[in-house]
């Protein structure tokens, strides 16, 4: 894989989650360019650099030795790729502080740069929170390559931040440059809240979350096949999102343990605050992390899961894969992992290829949901 070569450093830098022959590299030229236009501003040692959204590290890494850095996301696979990268590049796994998005920085800080999210949503709320953050004369420079960049993200920092001005393209990337300006606060409109029906709740969604203004179509074609008659099974909701599939289980099977998980900090966080809503202080594990990679092998009796399709911008069934994968190997024999999925996407075809039984449970014209049996 090549080297990202910036004015700060040369770095071997790998993606996450690994996988053989990856043929995606850890950056892109947005992170360059962000790199080569803070390295003209001269800061001081002493200078405050707050990166967001960093995907794997080639910016905090790359700014460690010359100021002091923090670094902040909504992707525990973004953390998990700087925790791998400062060692793979000399550097202590945790000399970067890293903060997941679901708590507050402290500032001030004197110049910002941010990777410009799939979301907006999660741009503005960072945004947002930037509010009484900045020292006088800081700078806000967000960066993306040109395909991924809207121009609402233009507008979000004219209005959270000051006057914008947008760089020359290079490489396919741009620039938006943002000088603070002391203004009164804005309110966050994050998070946001919808009803549901069947069952009657109530559900909470912070700024990062998949489908926040309303339930997915795909989960509203599971919820009414979920598993019933569970017992004291042991149930993880993988990629659980706002928490919905395992809260609605959880209220038909009382009996029944879960685990939720999810690799988007804001996710864990909209799911504990559904949880405790509907369910109290039913007991309940509820994590950041790399879908089941830490989960014991042989621990769970039921995988409930709506697979993502995506990482940011790259689309495809790598992560869905990887999913079905820790599934098998963290369920008992004679478990099943229940999915819900895009009939385009060939499901059943490949979880026969790890499951020794695949069932269609339900279907609509969209969707299928299945049943496959270790």
């Amino acid at each position: 894989m090549p080297l990202l070569n910036s004015p700060f450093a040369e770095l071997d830098l790998i993606r996450q989650p690994e996988q053989a022959n990856d043929p995606l590299q850890a950056f892109d030229a947005a992170d360059e360019y962000l790199l080569e236009h803070l390295a003209a501003q001269a800061l001081p040692a002493s200078a405050r650099v707050l990166v967001l959204n960093d995907s794997f590290g080639a910016l905090a890494i790359s700014l460690r030795a010359q100021v002091e850095v923090i670094s902040s996301g909504d992707s525990f696979l973004a953390r998990l790729g700087l925790e791998k990268n400062l060692p793979r590049n000399g550097q202590p796994f945790d000399s970067v502080p890293f903060v997941p998005a679901s708590e507050p920085w402290q500032g001030p800080f004197d110049y910002v740069l941010v990777r410009v999210p799939k979301t907006l949503a999660l741009l503005e709320e960072q945004l947002i929170r930037l509010q009484g953050q900045l020292a006088p004369g800081a700078r806000v420079v967000a960066g993306a390559m040109i395909k991924h960049l809207p121009r609402a993200a233009g507008d979000l920092l004219e209005r959270y931040i000051g006057p914008m001005q947008a760089s020359l393209a290079q490489k396919k990337a741009r620039l938006l440059v943002a000088t603070f300006e002391d203004r009164p606060r804005l309110a966050s409109p994050y998070p946001s809240r919808y009803r549901l029906d069947q069952p009657a709740l109530e559900l909470v969604n912070h700024a990062n979350v998949f489908c926040r203004e309303g339930l997915d179509i795909g989960t509203r074609a599971f919820l009414p096949h979920l598993p019933r008659d569970l017992g004291a099974a042991r149930v993880a909701d993988l990629g659980c999102g706002n928490g919905i599939l395992a809260i609605a289980s959880a209220l038909d099977n009382p009996r029944a343990h879960y685990t939720l998980v999810d690799e988007s900090y804001m996710a864990v966080q909209s799911a504990e605050e559904n949880w405790r809503a509907a369910l109290g202080a039913r007991e309940v594990e509820i994590r950041a992390a790399d879908g089941l990679a830490g989960q014991a092998a042989d621990s769970l009796d039921v995988v409930l899961c709506n697979p993502p399709f995506h990482q940011q911008q790259v689309v495809g069934d790598f992560l869905a894969w990887r999913m079905f994968q820790q599934a098998r190997e963290a369920l008992v024999t004679g478990g099943s992992l229940y999915i819900v999925g895009n009939r385009h996407l060939g499901y059943h075809t490949k979880l026969a290829r790890l499951f020794r039984g695949v069932e269609q449970v339900a279907a609509t014209p969209k969707f299928v949901v299945l049943r496959a049996r270790k």
